[in-house]
């Protein structure tokens, strides 16, 4: 071989080095405001689809595969479809609630609430093949509730237009969880947000179920926006998972009916922007967060809270909405393009990053990890919203590890 043709070849493979590297180093946290919400909706498209396609074909207990994570506790198949069902609609719901429009993604919305609309319908028609189980094992009180949830955030879309028959068959299929008995924790918030929704959407709410798990996470306040699950610290997600957005949601709607209500509301949107912003700070400069605690397979559903808060325009002050977004963006988008977070079929797998079977709780099958898609809370917030038109912005952790000043972090009283 000469010694040009050395030269050449080792010049050509330089090349390829520097322009992998750069390729592999390119950050995506600066794309432009509108790729990212491009990137949004794809993603809980993605996610979605899947589900509400199926469902609507009658096709969901056919079609899903049922994963489960080794130590699992059963065959989970009796309650994973309305965990996939539940939690999906839960987190689409506030973009589904902008409506249908001219537009790209006014069309594509228009796609998905009809999805969801025949979803609805199938999952409690009982004489469906989709019908869902509400009532068998303890299970479908939380998933129950993930539905009664989305109900609450998309009333026009998702209750609205729905016939008469179907609006009887999802009041009664969330009356029928009132057998099971929650745990005591933070499962008494999934009775109450079903009897939210029956006082939205119907009538005689079961008073104790409602009020029981607002009391008892009065007590359970352990301070700085943090709540024990029962009267024990838990260190995980469950602030965000379950905690903080359930009783926003259930003391919003309360307080609009009743005045009774309206110092709890403003005590625990206090709590919930405290606890956002310790969410903005654990967000690393490359996009990642503590694993820490049980149902890590949620992904960055861990972020429900902090994506409410900038939905409601609830942030504190010295948090600009543009450096949520960028970092809610940098971090979906790490662990959405992770290897095998889906399978062949589009279906995800369990896992944190990419497919981690072991990862997984007992309680985790394929429908649990759907609550990942209350990440996309903030896609309620129209394009035309200065949350997605504002420049890209460093968060916290980006900023002090480059040098920049950040402001002094204080604890809540």
């Amino acid at each position: 071989m000469s010694h040009r043709f050395k030269n050449a070849v080792l010049a050509v493979l330089i090349c390829f080095i520097i322009s992998n590297v750069q390729a592999q180093s390119k950050k995506p946290e600066k794309d432009s405001p509108e790729k990212v919400r491009e990137f949004f909706v794809a993603s809980l498209v993605k996610i979605g689809d899947p589900v509400l396609t199926a469902l609507s074909n009658n096709q969901l207990k056919m079609l899903m595969p049922v994963e489960k994570s080794p130590g699992a506790w059963d065959e989970r198949t009796h309650v994973t479809y309305l965990e996939a069902f539940g939690r999906t609609l839960s987190g689409m719901a506030p973009w589904l609630e902008l409506g249908p429009d001219g537009t790209s993604e006014g069309k594509l919305r228009a796609k998905y609430i009809a999805l969801a609309q025949k979803s609805i319908h199938n999952a409690t028609d009982p004489n469906a093949a989709d019908f869902m189980n509400f009532v068998n094992d303890k299970q479908p009180l939380v998933d129950a509730a993930f539905f009664a949830q989305a109900l609450l955030r998309a009333p026009k879309q998702l209750w609205e237009p729905l016939d008469v028959v179907t609006k009887e068959n999802v009041i009664t299929a969330l009356k029928s969880s009132r057998k099971i008995e929650p745990y005591n924790s933070n499962w008494l918030l999934f009775a109450g947000m079903v009897e939210a929704a029956i006082i939205k959407f119907d009538k005689e709410e079961d008073a104790n179920r409602l009020n029981f798990g607002l009391s008892k996470h009065k007590e359970w306040y352990l301070g700085d926006g943090i709540y024990g699950d029962g009267p024990d610290f838990h260190w995980d997600y469950y602030n965000s998972f379950v905690i903080h957005p359930m009783q926003l949601d259930i003391l919003n709607l309360l307080k609009d009916k009743n005045s009774d209500y309206k110092k709890d509301y403003e005590t625990v949107l206090n709590r919930s922007r405290r606890y956002a912003a310790i969410q903005e700070r654990l967000i690393s400069p490359d996009g990642t967060y503590p694993p820490i605690g049980r149902s890590l397979a949620y992904r960055f559903g861990a972020f429900q809270l902090l994506s409410q808060i900038a939905l409601w325009k609830e942030l504190p002050k010295d948090i600009a909405p543009a450096q949520v977004r960028s970092a809610l963006y940098f971090m979906i988008n790490n662990q959405i393009n992770a290897k095998e977070t889906f399978d062949k079929n589009g279906w995800l797998q369990i896992g944190l990053y990419g497919h981690q079977p072991n990862i997984g709780e007992g309680y985790i099958s394929t429908g649990s990890l759907y609550l990942c898609t209350e990440a996309f809370l903030v896609l309620g917030l129209p394009a035309t919203d200065s949350f997605w038109t504002t420049a890209y912005q460093p968060w916290t952790q980006k900023k002090i590890w480059s040098g920049q000043e950040i402001p002094i972090d204080h604890a809540s009283k």
